[in-house]
């Protein structure tokens, strides 16, 4: 629940306002700052925001670009297995030939379980083989899918910058607007009210001003005293809460409002 300027609206009859004039004043004031304040937290926020964006493309880019390295890399690798199968083949070829020039069983046997080590490294390199090809079918499918998917992403990306871009200027628009209204408010502040209000606010995490319902201050959720309390209903001067030290107001409920809370209006809180 905001402290600050609340209006009373229900089936076409508005509440009271707060009459004494420099009250009216510093509760639109108050409505300026947060707004103010609104709006450069946005501004402020806009070129993390952008630069994330941008991180989000450089993040994509990248791993794209990994992936088309690694799958170079391995259909080399596939090359160079291919040709370690083939110069064992050739190997295997030779001593086949050679099993025919041995001279003793001892050297047959030798000759042919050499045979067998090599075709047993084939087996191993043609496995290995198997395995970079079904990593470069994956590979393969993932660089297709974040190409056809890299343009969508530029577009998204420029799109959402603009976006930002343009609602960056449009808060600068509408914060300059607001500040120049804010010297407005300021200036026609008696210098004591403008004091109270600027202290309060640096110490309140710029709420200066609160509400008054059922006799609690909402910016603290105290009770006022009773004389406080008529005083500040009477709307002919500027209060302050004895506990939190916001500039107070109260605005008569409109009678639906009454109705709806059994004839008492419900007090809400805001944070000390």
């Amino acid at each position: 629940m905001s402290a600050v300027g609340r209006e009373r609206v229900g089936g076409g009859n508005e509440a009271k306002e707060a009459v004494h004039p420099e009250l009216k004043t510093v509760i639109e004031l108050q409505q300026v700052d947060l707004r103010i304040a609104e709006l450069t937290l946005q501004i402020d926020a806009s070129p993390s925001q952008i630069q994330t964006l941008e991180t989000q493309l450089s993040d994509f880019l990248r791993a794209h670009e990994e992936r088309k390295v690694r799958l170079s890399a391995n259909q080399k690798e596939r090359r160079e297995l291919e040709a370690e199968v083939q110069a064992v083949q050739a190997k295997i070829s030779k001593h086949k030939d050679q099993l025919y020039q041995v001279k003793t069983n001892e050297q047959y046997r030798a000759m042919l379980k050499e045979i067998e080590g090599e075709e047993e490294n084939i087996r191993k390199i043609e496995d290995k083989t198997l395995e970079r090809m079904l990593e470069a079918e994956a590979l393969q499918k993932q660089v297709q899918d974040a190409a056809a998917r890299l343009e969508g992403e530029k577009a998204r990306v420029g799109a959402e910058k603009n976006r930002l871009e343009s609602a960056r200027q449009a808060a600068e628009g509408e914060r300059s607007q607001l500040r120049a209204r804010r010297a407005t408010l300021a200036d026609g502040l008696s210098v004591a009210v403008r004091e109270t209000y600027e202290r309060v606010a640096r110490g309140r995490r710029g709420v200066a001003v609160a509400e008054v319902r059922d006799g609690f201050c909402t910016g603290c959720n105290v009770r006022l005293r009773p004389q406080i309390y008529n005083d500040i209903r009477a709307k002919d001067g500027i209060l302050t809460c004895e506990s939190c030290s916001r500039i107070l107001y109260y605005v008569e409920p409109a009678p639906e409002e009454i109705d709806a809370a059994g004839g008492q209006n419900n007090r809400a809180a805001v944070p000390n």
